[in-house]
């Protein structure tokens, strides 16, 4: 039986009349760019993050680099990321005139700590993007209070954590609610995924969720007069209908997610080779990507790829060791929690909409390789 890494089309078919109306709606409405159903989904996406300001983009990855500018910072101030996570968050620093550098992760969440951004602080450091990877909110408490001691900025980069918590003092806390600025991406294979490419940037601060809707129309409000150099960057009205169907289903999906990491965490206990993810306890984990550290990791996606059992490598090569940033200096070594991870890691298909039959097919071809 193959699986795949992904099934969008047993999502579309659960909800597919919800999601025709909402599109047809926009089609007769002829109102495509920004309006009436960008509007109503910035609101629905603000009252469930429990945040003052949603305003949406046109990509996970502008939803970092517009922060980046609207922050105001200076060319060549360092913004401190980790090396353990997708491009996009080093490459939005870079082009912002930002100078990323990069600090090293927990080798148990994947996450960022305080202590890896405290190692990476330098008198150049003014801002941090904190990165809650493959679903879980990072340890926040810790960070914040060190951005605060040496004025940091903290932006959350929570592409794969849209309706992932944590709870501080007491508060369950979304993603994107702690920071200075969440950064959301509804690229399709995300929990909450539109039919394309799209963004929302989070924030309590009315200044800056003011600079951040005119950085998404050239720079200016009222057309034709621009007060900053913008750029093109609008969330459009058809992908706001298919989020504002997708919202109110998402704490069910990310149930059956749940559901799904913690059979295949009873069906791998044990398997010398296997380290399962790990869900902290002040945390709520949505498992946008549910994965492992393994041994012997390119021989069983070998063995996965022959049974036709979806697979993902999340990420094979660290940002400090990217080609494209071989001018900042970084060596082999420098950074070893997140070298280790790319040559470690391995995902499976978690999403909600799996059959008890393809769980256990995934399980049973795992069993077997390490048998």
């Amino acid at each position: 039986m193959s699986v795949p890494l992904l099934d969008l089309q047993a999502q579309y078919a659960t909800i597919s009349s919800e999601l025709d109306d909402a599109v047809a709606g926009v089609v007769r409405s002829q109102r495509f760019i920004l309006g009436p159903a960008v509007e109503k989904f910035e609101r629905e996406a603000a009252s469930y993050l429990g945040v003052r300001h949603a305003i949406g983009c046109a990509s996970g990855t502008d939803a970092l680099l517009l922060p980046l500018r609207a922050l105001q910072l200076e060319p060549g101030d360092e913004v401190i990321v980790p090396a353990f996570t997708f491009f996009a968050t080093a490459g939005a620093v870079w082009n912002a005139g930002l100078r990323p550098v990069f600090a090293d992760i927990d080798p148990v969440t994947f996450n960022m700590r305080a202590q890896d951004v405290e190692r990476a602080l330098t008198p150049r450091s003014r801002a941090l993007i904190v990165v809650h990877l493959f679903g879980q909110v990072a340890e926040m408490e810790p960070i914040l209070e060190l951005a605060e001691r040496h004025g940091l900025a903290v932006i959350e980069d929570a592409a794969q954590a849209f309706g992932a918590r944590r709870r501080v003092s007491g508060e369950w806390c979304h993603a994107g609610r702690l920071g200075t600025v969440g950064s959301f991406s509804f690229f399709p294979s995300k929990n909450l995924g539109a039919f394309g490419d799209g963004g929302l940037m989070t924030t309590e601060d009315d200044a800056l969720a003011d600079r951040l809707r005119k950085l998404r129309v050239h720079g200016g409000i009222q057309m034709y007069h621009h007060e900053m150099v913008g750029t093109n960057s609008r969330l459009d009205a058809l992908q706001a209908a298919v989020l504002s169907v997708k919202l109110p289903h998402l704490d069910g999906w990310a149930e059956g997610r749940r559901r799904n990491a913690a059979w295949y965490d009873a069906q791998l206990a044990g398997i010398p080779g296997i380290r399962r993810p790990v869900a902290l306890a002040e945390s709520h984990h949505v498992y946008n990507q549910y994965t492992l550290r393994v041994e012997g990791r390119d021989e069983l996606k070998r063995h996965l790829d022959e049974r036709g059992i979806g697979n993902a490598i999340y990420y094979p090569l660290p940002l400090h060791l990217q080609e494209c940033f071989a001018g900042l200096g970084y060596r082999r070594g420098d950074l070893p929690e997140s070298e280790s991870a790319a040559t470690e890691v391995i995902s499976l298909p978690i999403y909600p909409e799996l059959s008890p039959g393809q769980l256990q097919e995934v399980a049973g071809a795992l069993r077997a390789f390490y048998a």
